[in-house]
């Protein structure tokens, strides 16, 4: 079978550019027809830039022709997320309450680092409105449907981006996660998302939801997301909280796994009930980690369930968030997102700093975990993707999508760097 050029990772296709195999302008090309293939039966995109597109690939091919690319990422297909800004297009947030009159000329300082490095813009991604739940629909873009199964869901809320990565649709794609956003759809697609530590990579305009939300990349493969984050890390003013410079990611990727002490929990002790097809391939995948050297054993943090304390922030920020709207415009909410404003402005200052005490408890747990062990492996999510459409599964006994994510929102209350491989 022939490997289309839409599905190649970023770093095969800057060696096919180095090689002279194939051009910038054939791989976003390509990955455009990805898009209007697939698109009518996905929807992954609130925007395709074609006509852009091309014209950034053009240029880039001329530099790669000189013999002179400018940037890791010269002529690379790539999409963006529409919760974050980028320049000569609106950002709409999913939403009817947000129009489109500009003027959209700020570039996220993510986006900003891409663009530095001459990635090739395609479109911007679908969302769930404001990016509040761990699925993707919208009362404005609709419903964001599985890649491998249309019926089922992508999850969310980088449900969008998750899926063009896994349909070739651009090589890379910047998510956020506030609670899990880029790693549960990178579970339901098949592909790597990865929430870096909070501050790793800047943050502008700062998220209503305030600490919890991270900047993250959704790639192909592990190899891809360090390349990507050696990108978008670093300096920003506009972000107060950013952490500045760090050492190169992808230059440490050749160490490998072997001495590693590595923590493997199956169901946080017994707390989740997770699937038995999900675990027998965690089960695997853990068994992979062992025979490349690295030392595991079953282990489990003291992960008590904090879903009551992320509640109390993320409603809150919801709160926060729509406060400004009038009564007609909150009136075009998504029915959910309207239900956790009213929960999240119920709150009081003491509830809300009770969850921050919960929230630095959990952290300082975590912290002394890791004084045995290098890495934890989990589960990413214990179920596989359900019907598209929906906030959780038929049948459930949840009513919110934290309900079916209890692997990924603690890490977003720990700030730490967690993935889904």
């Amino acid at each position: 079978m022939t490997t289309r050029l839409s599905d190649l990772t970023a770093r095969r296709l800057l060696a096919g550019y180095r090689k002279g195999d194939f051009s910038p302008v054939e791989a976003t090309r390509a990955a455009l027809e990805r898009i209007e293939e697939t698109e009518p039966r996905v929807n992954a995109f609130v925007r395709v830039d074609a006509e852009e597109a091309v014209a950034q690939a053009e240029a880039s091919a001329r530099r790669w022709h000189r013999g002179e690319p400018e940037g890791l990422l010269d002529g690379v297909p790539v999409t963006v997320k529409d919760l974050l800004l980028q320049r000569g297009g609106p950002t709409l947030r999913g939403s009817w309450t947000i129009g489109g009159d500009g003027p959209w000329d700020e570039d996220a300082p993510s986006v900003a680092r891409l663009r530095a490095h001459n990635a090739v813009f395609l479109g911007k991604t679908t969302t769930p409105e404001f990016g509040w739940k761990g699925v993707t629909d919208s009362p404005r873009y609709g419903v964001t449907r599985n890649p491998w199964d249309p019926s089922r869901t992508a999850g969310g809320s980088s449900g969008g981006s998750a899926a063009a990565v896994a349909l070739g649709a651009g090589a890379l794609s910047l998510g956020t996660d506030g609670g899990g956003s880029v790693r549960i759809p990178a579970s339901f697609c098949g592909v790597f998302g990865l929430k870096p530590t909070y501050g790793r990579v800047p943050m502008y305009p700062s998220s209503p939801f305030g600490t919890l939300a991270h900047v993250g990349p959704l790639t192909r493969d592990a190899a891809d997301a360090a390349l990507v984050l050696d990108v978008i890390t670093g300096e920003d003013w506009r972000d107060w909280s950013h952490l500045g410079p760090s050492s190169s990611v992808a230059a440490g990727l050749a160490e490998g796994v072997k001495g590693l002490r590595i923590a493997y929990s199956p169901s946080f002790g017994g707390q989740v009930a997770v699937r038995p097809a999900v675990a027998a391939a965690v089960r695997r995948a853990v068994g992979a980690l062992a025979d490349a050297g690295a030392y595991v054993e079953e282990a489990d943090p003291d992960v008590a369930d904090p879903v009551e304390a992320f509640h109390i922030l993320w409603f809150s920020g919801a709160a926060r968030l729509v406060q400004h709207l009038g009564t007609e415009q909150r009136a075009r909410l998504d029915p959910g997102l309207r239900e956790i404003v009213a929960a999240g402005a119920g709150y009081s200052a003491l509830d809300y700093l009770a969850a921050v005490d919960t929230r630095m408890a959990l952290g300082r747990r975590m912290g002394r975990f890791h004084t045995s062990y290098d890495l934890l492996v989990t589960p990413t999510l214990p179920i596989t993707a359900f019907e598209a459409g929906a906030e959780v599964p038929a049948g459930s006994p949840h009513h919110r999508w934290t309900g079916w994510t209890p692997f990924t929102y603690p890490f977003n209350l720990t700030q730490q760097p967690a993935a889904s491989v």
